[in-house]
This record gives C-alpha cells, structure tokens and sequence, in this order.
C-alpha cells in the first residue's frame, strides 16, 4: 500500500509539474490557462520529437488538433452556413436567416495560426463567425486560405485578397443581398495579418470599386523585421504563443530552409540596405512609455543579404504590413485593434495604432491588461475563460457601432 500511495504521489507530482506554468497574476482563471497550456505544450513536444525522427512534419501534427475541433458546416435557427468556395479559394459562408428591411453588413474573416495551421470550420472560429452573423444579422466570409510548409508566401495573401476582391464585386454583393458601403475585413494573429494587408492592397486596386468600410485586427502579426520587441522579450514563454513558436510560424510562411528561421532566432536576418525599414518598427519612439519598461533601444544587427535574396517576403509589406509606406496607410478604413498585454505580438498592434493614428486614420485600440494570445478563440461555451468573452462583447460592439 505505502509504495502504491508512493507511485501516486510521485507521479501526481510529475504531471502538477508539467502542467504548471508560470502565469501573470492579474490572468483570470489560471488553472484553466495552464490546462490550455499544456495540451499545446504536449502538442508542441509531440511535434518535435515526431519531426526529428523523420516521421512527420513539425506543423503536420500541429494541425492534428484543428482536425480534432473540425465541424461540418450545420445551420441552425439563426444562420445558414456553407461551405464554398469564392475564385477558386475554399470559404465558409455564413448567413442569417433574419429578416431585414434594408441590405445586410457583411464580415469578411481570416482565421489565425500562424499561417501554418487552423481552419474556418475549427470550433471556435465556427461559434466566432457564427455568433457575428447573427447578433449583427451580417454574412460572414469565413476564408480557408492555403497553408504553410505546404504553400508559402504569397499563396496566403493571395488567396485571401482573392476571396475578398470576388465577394466585392457588386454583382456577388447584390446575390448575397450585402450594402456595398458596409463591409469589413477582420482576422486574428496571422489572419489579422491577411486582413490588413487586403484592407491595404484594395486602396491601390483601381478594379475595385467597392471600398471597405472598416477593418478588425485582433491581436495582428504585422512585421518580421524585429523579433526582439519588448513584448518579444516579455512574454517569450507566455502560454500559447512562444517566442520560439512564433518565429517558426514566421520562418515557415517564406520557408522550410531552417536557416532563415535560425537568423529569426538571433534578430539577424535583416540585411543593411534595408535597413531604412527599421523606422517603421522603431520602438523607442512608435511605442508608449509604460511598455518600454527597463528595455534599452539598440539598433539593429544586420545579417548577410543572401537570406532576403532568396526569401524576400519577409520585407514585403504583403507580408509585413507595418512595413508600408505613408502613402499606402493613407486612406485606410476606420480600424479596430485588439492587443494582450501577455503576448509576444502586443507591440506589433501598439507600433501600428501608432503609425495610423499619425495618418488620420481613424483608429479604437482595445488593450486587455489580463489577456493573452489567443484569448477571443476561448468562447465556445459558458465556462470558458471569462477575459474571452469580455473581449469577444467588445469586438462585436465596436463592429455593431462602426458597421
């Protein structure tokens, strides 16, 4: 009995300790996190160990989960979903079925993970899209954009610009009986991404006659140039987004040469002639005070050209909207940005608020003290975490008010 009460406690003690992960006080719910937490972290271990062996691509068994949360395409009482495809790009398409005097808004939507995982028809973004149909009574556009090592970039990019340049066409508009004057881009993490960099390509698209009118960025990766940002170096091991993680992500979108990712790594993969680039990502005067922290500016250390040569898409705007120039921010839609303290990625959304609002450009910047990466896709039932329902009411909010 003593060595079996012994063998429990000491394996009792060795799964505590794997799922225990340091979390910020002010995070509601810790233990739910770290569950979270640890189900990822497996993943991630699982991944690894599977890639050395030569069994299986490091993101092919990440995608094991957005496999696991897949939904088939059911309508209920509320909204009519679909799966189809727009220009050839795979989109699931949600549609309310109440009525309305007038033309509907509409939600054009790009999923995250790191462009290398996820899809529209996972749980969470399956309950997002749906939840935003119907409590704005809007069609949804939830677009299955390719993925990484699989495809590269600008596969992404493109299938995403190419699913929303087809949904507005007036003629697409008019079947879905959508205003033309109220539609918007949004996405999270590297949709986030997708959405801005559309919401930038369709100011200069003279064949697109239908505008935006506005644009919901969530937590948005916008730049590649700097990966040693104060939020980097913060929240480098934070649940769910590592610093580690997300330069892999990066790495794969332009590659699956691991040597781009190992520049990533050392913040060298930037070479001198782009170094004009830098003042778009300069933190020590695009970011407020209270972020900085002890954090000291150093310029940057830049790597060989031979990187950017063969992978130019990380200095693309394409790929890194905050790499645009003035005049191609000038003119963008009223924008939403959503960013978590507790995240590598919440200075990439503090750098861009910056740099629009300098425009003119009409911008409600969200900050959530006790959030994370990751935190809106948290929602699908009640007892989920609170801070992503609380997050989920505002980003409809502001879409309701500005839609």
């Amino acid at each position: 009995m003593g060595a079996k009460l012994l063998c429990f406690c000491v394996a009792f003690t060795l799964v505590a300790y794997y799922i225990y992960s340091p979390i910020p006080e002010n995070i509601e719910q810790p233990w739910k996190l770290m569950l979270m937490s640890a189900v990822f972290r497996t993943l991630g271990h699982v991944a690894e160990a599977a890639e050395r062996l030569g069994l299986a691509n490091y993101m092919d068994v990440l995608m094991l989960l957005s496999a696991a949360e897949y939904m088939a395409p059911t309508s209920d009482e509320n909204v009519t979903v679909t799966d189809t495809e727009f220009s050839g790009v795979a989109v699931r398409l949600f549609l309310p079925k109440k009525p309305t005097e007038g033309l509907r808004r509409a939600v054009l939507y790009f999923h995250g993970g790191g462009f290398c995982v996820g899809d529209a028809g996972m749980k969470a973004y399956d309950f997002l899209a749906r939840r935003t149909s119907s409590q704005l009574n809007a069609v949804v556009v939830s677009v299955n954009y390719r993925l990484a090592p699989k495809y590269h970039f600008p596969v992404q990019f493109e299938d995403a610009y190419s699913a929303s340049k087809f949904f507005l066409q007036s003629r697409v508009l008019s079947q879905y009986a959508v205003d033309p004057t109220r539609v918007c881009v949004a996405g999270d993490s590297a949709g986030g991404n997708l959405a801005a960099a559309v919401a930038q390509k369709l100011l200069e698209d003279s064949e697109v006659t239908n505008k935006l009118k506005a644009q919901a960025l969530i937590y948005p990766a916008l730049q590649t140039l700097d990966l040693n940002l104060p939020s980097y170096q913060q929240n480098a091991n934070m649940p769910i987004l590592s610093k580690s993680l997300m330069i892999r992500f990066w790495s794969e979108y332009f590659t699956s040469d691991p040597s781009l990712r190992e520049a990533m790594t050392s913040n060298r993969h930037v070479p001198a002639q782009w170094g004009h680039l830098f003042q778009f990502v300069n933190w020590s005067t695009l970011l407020p005070d209270r972020l900085k922290k002890d954090h000291v500016y150093t310029g940057p250390v830049f790597g060989s050209p031979a990187l950017a040569e063969k992978y130019p898409g990380f200095l693309d705007p394409r790929a890194a909207p905050l790499l645009a120039t003035e005049a191609q921010l000038q003119g963008l839609p009223p924008t939403y940005i959503l960013t978590c303290q507790h995240d590598v990625l919440r200075d990439d959304g503090f750098l861009y608020a910056t740099r629009l609002r300098a425009l003119g450009v009409p911008v409600t910047h969200e900050h959530a003290e006790d959030g994370f990466h990751g935190a809106l896709i948290f929602v699908t039932s009640p007892g989920d975490l609170a801070v992503g329902h609380r997050l989920l009411s505002g980003y409809l909010q502001w879409l309701e008010e500005h839609l």
